[in-house]
């Protein structure tokens, strides 16, 4: 019998949409996974899947399937210093502190993609406090100019809830490609 417990959030759309562009095989990390609704959704895709998260008891049955690191990310030494990914997930979280430290775990080839509240989302619901809410273009400023943008959306959502968000699918060009090809970005 499934449980009200056992039933994960369902995964963000727009990471859904982006998620045939992570390369087959590839390291992907989900940023303050939770419970891993997204690590979910990609388990059967090839990839080697890793979750970083400061709560212990959410993450600890994504063990079977993912390397998983419990860690407060606003307090506790970066965890990812010299670590780059082909695949960097991001949703409903925000701590500015560490935007460059995200958009530089992005390997060469690598894709990133976040989504979380915008400036304006306290007239809607939960988060109000504006540290925790993107400013008009943020996620564009912060991915710029290492990566190319593929994707970017700044407005309201209605599902799973009304909000406001920004949400972005960025991509960094291969060391060894002339950026202007497309190829340079393994799509």
């Amino acid at each position: 019998m499934t449980t009200r417990s056992d039933v994960l959030p369902t995964p963000s759309a727009w990471v859904l949409r982006f998620a045939p562009l992570l390369p087959p095989g590839g390291a992907v990390l989900d940023l303050a996974c939770g419970g891993g609704r997204h690590l979910h959704a990609l388990r059967n895709r090839g990839l080697r899947l890793h979750g970083v998260d400061r709560d212990a008891g959410a993450v600890e049955p994504l063990r079977d399937f993912a390397d998983i690191q419990v860690a407060n990310l606003e307090t506790e030494e970066w965890p990812y210093a010299e670590m780059r990914f082909d695949g960097v997930i991001v949703t409903n979280y925000l701590w500015r502190p560490r935007l460059r430290n995200i958009v530089e775990l992005v390997a060469p080839g690598g894709i990133l993609i976040y989504e979380t509240f915008a400036f304006g989302n306290a007239a809607l619901g939960s988060p109000r406090n504006p540290e925790f809410l993107l400013r008009p273009g943020e996620l564009l400023d912060a991915v710029r100019p290492r990566l190319r943008v593929i994707a970017f959306e700044d407005g309201r959502i209605d599902d799973p809830r009304p909000a406001l968000v920004q949400r972005i699918c960025a991509v960094c060009p291969r060391e060894d490609a002339d950026t202007g090809d497309p190829a340079a970005y393994n799509l």
